[in-house]
């Protein structure tokens, strides 16, 4: 199947020009900012860094300075919202509102006051193959009483972002199958299953069964010794991605186990619970990602923290983090991966297609895959979390198809997103009871 059609429109490269005559002891306790709006989406705001007229010739972009390139808003459209922009006679606009505010005592603000109002067109017709422009110059947004304009510097970029999008056929701890999704059609392309782990059970399972993975011993510090089986724990949750033909490519292996902090029901932040997201290697498990969740101090609310782990010959691994979000425990929310710093990185849109039943990438070289993680660029996943409410939360992954080499590689992102959603039940209170496919049975947990 070939992955659904994604629009970003990227907002960056901003910078701000006040007049020569500005007095530079006003401008230095000055801060100023934008809300960037488009119908129907969330406004974002984003910081201006102010360009040094002497340092900046009129008719050059802001280069020097060190911010410049920085992405201040992202906004990503599915197939649905880009056809409802198409279908607009006139271009939908993207506004942005400039401000200004006094964080001293020089200019007597006591608010912030709006400088000026930018306002760009958005053809989507232009953007639909390849990457385009609709932006990227200097703008006057007013003048002072000599004459002289203040100047804002803006870059507005829209590019194909193409994604291959799955939904879990359930909860993930039901063993539910895994749907790719494209508009009204879904094909199963994974099944998973959950187990629970005997605490004692710490052997590594040759291929091609490979149930439980036996990561490095210095992962595992808190199953060094056996616990008090009457301590309130979660622990012994893994979920395996299979292919359809049954063979395993990927899991997610709870490796901490998520306990309450001392005088409270509430997993926390000091003492985080942690999943290894592992793939198949040579006929045993890889770690590959390491996830540790945790509950806010208002309980409100859920924290993440990913990281990729590399080979390294020096007894600890190399990490690098990927991840460090907060989500509304009531609401839910969106897990999401997303490397992109700058208005500048091209993204491609490859007329290409994977093969998950064979585990191939066919008709293109573009795909970087899960082995170059130092070459992660723009978006690569996200995940729908639920509010761990008792309600059914099925999933919804998304995967950039840029990351995407081979059945593997979206089957970890897979694997990822169950420990993201299962974290939201080894999170929940310890005062409340579990569904029952989650508990084990009292003679290890209570």
């Amino acid at each position: 199947m070939d992955p659904c059609p994604f629009v970003r429109i990227l907002v960056g490269n901003l910078a701000l020009k006040f007049p020569v005559s500005s007095k530079p002891s006003l401008l230095s306790t000055v801060q100023c900012f934008c809300k960037i709006k488009l119908k129907n989406f969330p406004t974002q705001k984003a910081t201006i860094p102010l360009v040094n007229n002497k340092k900046q010739q009129e008719n050059k972009k802001p280069e020097g300075n060190p911010l410049s390139s920085s992405l201040a808003a992202c906004y990503s459209l599915d197939k649905t919202q880009i056809d409802d922009l198409l279908s607009c006679k006139k271009p939908k606009n993207l506004e942005i509102e400039l401000y200004i505010r006094d964080n001293g005592v020089t200019c007597g603000l006591k608010d912030e006051k709006m400088l000026g109002r930018v306002t760009v067109p958005l053809d989507m017709r232009k953007s639909e193959s390849r990457p385009c422009v609709m932006h990227n110059e200097w703008i006057d947004i007013g003048e002072n009483n000599k004459g002289e304009p203040t100047r804002f510097y803006l870059c507005v970029r829209v590019e194909p972002d193409p994604r291959y999008s799955f939904q879990f056929g359930g909860d993930p701890e039901c063993s539910p199958q895994v749907f790719q999704v494209q508009g009204s059609v879904r094909q199963a392309v994974f099944t998973c299953k959950f187990s629970l782990r005997n605490p004692g059970d710490r052997n590594l399972v040759s291929m091609p069964s490979m149930t439980e993975p036996a990561p490095p011993r210095n992962w595992l510090p808190s199953l060094g010794t056996d616990k008090d089986p009457s301590a309130k724990e979660r622990k012994g949750w893994s979920i395996t991605i299979h292919d359809l033909s049954g063979s395993p490519v990927a899991m997610a292996s709870m490796v901490t186990p998520f306990v309450p902090s001392p005088g409270s029901n509430h997993v926390s932040r000091s003492n985080p619970g942690a999943w290894l997201i592992l793939r198949p290697a040579q006929g045993t498990w890889k770690p590959w990602g390491r996830l540790e969740a945790w509950r806010e101090r208002n309980a409100n609310a859920l924290g993440y923290h990913f990281e990729l782990l590399h080979d390294s010959v020096s007894a600890s691994p190399t990490t690098t983090t990927l991840v460090n979000c907060v989500i509304n425990a009531k609401n839910g929310g969106k897990f999401t991966i997303d490397m992109t710093n700058s208005v500048g990185t091209p993204v491609s849109s490859p007329h290409s297609s994977c093969d998950f039943g064979s585990g191939s990438w066919s008709g293109s070289e573009f795909g970087v895959g899960l082995l170059s993680p130092f070459v992660y660029k723009g978006f690569v996943m996200q995940s729908s979390v639920n509010n761990g409410n008792d309600q059914s939360s099925k999933p919804e992954v998304e995967i950039g198809v840029q990351h995407v080499n081979c059945t593997e590689d979206a089957a970890a992102f897979v694997a990822l997103a169950a420990a993201v959603d299962l974290s939201v039940d080894a999170c929940k209170s310890f005062t409340r009871k579990l569904r029952k496919e989650l508990r084990q049975s009292q003679s290890f947990v209570v």
